[in-house]
């Protein structure tokens, strides 16, 4: 056999088992999230109620907002965040028993539903934008 053919199935054995590896990892954090906590509910069930509870005090400013705040997500994952970042942002208006979810609902839930190490890049983007987040800042560390 050649050595340049062992050497060519030697790669494609690594790339194959790193692309598994990837793709096994995020199916694994998605099956994470369908498993029900102590509720009975899972993440993405009680992400389904916030939306579907909140649907009336959505406006057409906050629903702008909100296509705005998940602008730099990449186009591909652009639903999903959109759905989590509703979700938090429902969450925080049906707690405060809001009428209509504003623009502090949505800067506040946009923060809560964003991850830390994220935390650079949603500073920069809503300063970009003009967006005041300051009475936020505590929720940043």
């Amino acid at each position: 056999m050649n050595t340049w053919f062992m050497w060519f199935i030697i790669f494609w054995v690594f790339l194959l088992i790193t692309f598994m590896s990837i793709g096994g990892f995020f199916m694994f954090r998605k099956f994470m999230k369908v498993l029900p906590k102590a509720d009975g509910k899972s993440k993405l069930d009680w992400q389904n109620h916030y939306v579907e509870t909140s649907r009336h005090l959505w406006t057409d400013e906050s629903k702008e907002l909100l296509n705005v705040l998940v602008d730099p997500v990449p186009s591909p994952f652009r639903d999903i965040a959109r759905h989590s970042i509703a979700a938090r942002i429902a969450q925080v208006a049906l707690e405060r028993k809001a009428n209509s979810i504003t623009q502090d609902h949505c800067i506040e839930g946009y923060i809560l539903a964003t991850p830390k190490r994220d935390y650079n890049s949603l500073t920069s983007y809503l300063d970009k934008k003009q967006i005041d987040y300051s009475a936020y800042k505590h929720l940043l560390n």
